[in-house]
């Protein structure tokens, strides 16, 4: 049997009575710690305190309509965040909304059409965490290659080896001291710089 994820969420509206409907709305079994936030300003303190893998947002909120911290969330966090907008509202909310890859959703909610949506944004908050983590990967494997190249041209440029020499010293520093590459390179650029 598959173990339930649980996923921490972020509730800001401007009323109680709207943060509590919402709160309602999802199953404290697959989203916890349930957080709320009544205002933008309460909502940007805690995301500075910690994350959460999804941000609800019900609008309008007192000193802002809402669209304005999604936008903010999704430039400095990695949460997924929705929006809940009045029928009315929708279709204008939801072309601002869209091109920061935020989920626009209308009130009145309805439970299985809120679920779905929650579940999608989950789907697809995991393939954005996926991809973050690789591109983290490739970001420190190049400065790796970085490091190590700069590390070759201070051998090559002062103990006069050929680019072939400095790379096989660095690859047998490494092996012999049985650390990394980068690590012989960064001694190699104290050393010389």
């Amino acid at each position: 049997m598959n173990a339930i994820i649980q996923h921490s969420v972020l509730i800001v509206s401007g009323t109680q009575k709207g943060a509590a409907y919402i709160t309602e709305l999802l199953s404290p079994r697959e989203f916890a710690p349930m957080t709320t936030a009544l205002s933008g300003g309460d909502a940007r303190r805690l995301l500075l305190r910690r994350s959460y893998d999804l941000v609800v947002i019900n609008t309008p909120l007192p000193d802002e309509f809402g669209h304005e911290l999604a936008e903010y969330i999704t430039e400095k966090f990695v949460s997924g965040v929705m929006v809940i907008a009045k029928a009315e509202l929708f279709d204008q909310v939801n072309d601002k909304m869209e091109p920061f890859g935020i989920l626009t959703v209308q009130k009145p909610l309805s439970r299985p059409l809120f679920y779905q949506a929650l579940h999608l944004l989950i789907a697809t908050q995991n393939r954005w965490q996926h991809f973050d983590r690789e591109n983290q990967k490739l970001r420190t494997k190049m400065e790796e290659v970085r490091i190590v190249a700069r590390a070759k041209c201070i051998l090559v440029e002062y103990l006069r080896m050929s680019e072939q020499q400095a790379h096989r010293y660095i690859e047998k520093q490494a092996m012999d001291m049985r650390t990394s590459k980068k690590d012989v390179a960064e001694n190699i650029l104290k050393t010389y710089t």
